[in-house]
């Protein structure tokens, strides 16, 4: 099945439709795992990832009630985070955490918004998804500026906000985003590089591309030697018994998709998908650091996707 008859199959929403006639849906359980590997022929690691979750939370200053000093919403965000740096002295890994650690704050400045997303409010957090890569790119071009042994550092990154039974997805490179869902695996980014882009305008075929000689050129990075980085953003609905994967390029170029497939599928526990994705592909050379993220949405009695 394609992606798009596979989003054309899902429930369609309107963005500009704010009335929510029905009954908001109980909040989901979700089980993560992420995992990074150096492999076999790097010297370093210069992938970073991050897992984690926002909340709402009420802090008691004073009360004569006994009570908790500090009370969490029932309803949470999780955030997934893979970037995967690009540059000679270790810049990359310096690139690639720069990222991580922008976001991160990012993020935090704006936890009222992505704690309880609401569906009126999705085209603007889609808008601050894509505002939280064009300020980890300046800080790249920051921070190089006055380091001139980091000029040109770069990295991807690939982004997904689970919220309220919706999935977003910002993404610049050739990591990737994907949704296994239905017994079939969907990438859900496209590839950012120069064979990519001849496989989509019909220059070269899908099957010659993975062993063109340029398919490690990346067209579209934070950082870099321009500034300024184009973000692809997506949405969707999630359903439980949906897993989400997220991964830098050291995966995909050493496991085929039918494998990660037949692995997302056999195993139910996030980190041991993990665990036997990493393996896999440090079994098929390990040619590059390989990092992955696992996230299982859990059918619940009262939440049914």
């Amino acid at each position: 099945m394609s992606l798009a008859s596979f989003f054309n199959q899902r429930p369609k929403r309107d963005p500009d439709d704010t009335t929510d006639i029905s009954p908001p849906r109980p909040p989901f359980n979700l089980e993560s795992y992420g995992l990074s590997d150096r492999g076999h022929v790097r010297k370093s690691n210069e992938d970073c990832f991050l897992i984690a979750e926002l909340a709402r939370s009420l802090q008691v200053r004073q009360t004569n009630l006994p009570q908790s000093k500090t009370t969490f919403s029932c309803r949470r965000g999780h955030v997934f985070l893979v970037a995967d740096g690009v540059g000679g002295n270790q810049a990359g890994e310096v690139a690639s955490d720069l990222t991580i650690r922008t976001i991160e704050d990012f993020l935090l400045n704006t936890l009222k918004r992505f704690s309880n997303l609401q569906a009126s409010e999705e085209q603007g957090a889609l808008r601050d998804l894509q505002d939280a890569l064009f300020q980890a790119d300046s800080r790249i071009f920051s921070e190089a500026a006055t380091h001139p042994e980091w000029q040109g550092m770069a990295t991807t990154l690939t982004m997904a906000f689970a919220v309220n039974w919706r999935l977003f997805v910002a993404h610049a490179g050739d990591s990737r985003c994907y949704l296994y869902s239905g017994g079939e695996l969907h990438q859900i980014t496209q590839d950012h590089t120069v064979v990519a882009e001849m496989v989509r305008q019909g220059i070269i075929t899908p099957q010659s591309q993975k062993d063109h000689p340029w398919r490690h050129v990346v067209t579209n990075i934070l950082g870099g030697t321009d500034p300024g980085v184009r973000v692809d953003l997506h949405s969707l609905d999630l359903h439980a018994a949906d897993v989400v994967l997220l991964c830098s390029d050291g995966l995909t170029e050493m496991v085929s998709e039918e494998n990660i497939a037949a692995i997302l599928q056999t195993e139910n526990d996030p980190q041991c998908a993990c665990e036997r994705l990493v393996s896999k592909a440090n079994e098929q050379g390990g040619k590059d650091n390989i990092t992955v993220i696992v996230a299982c949405i859990k059918p619940t009695e009262s939440a049914h996707g």
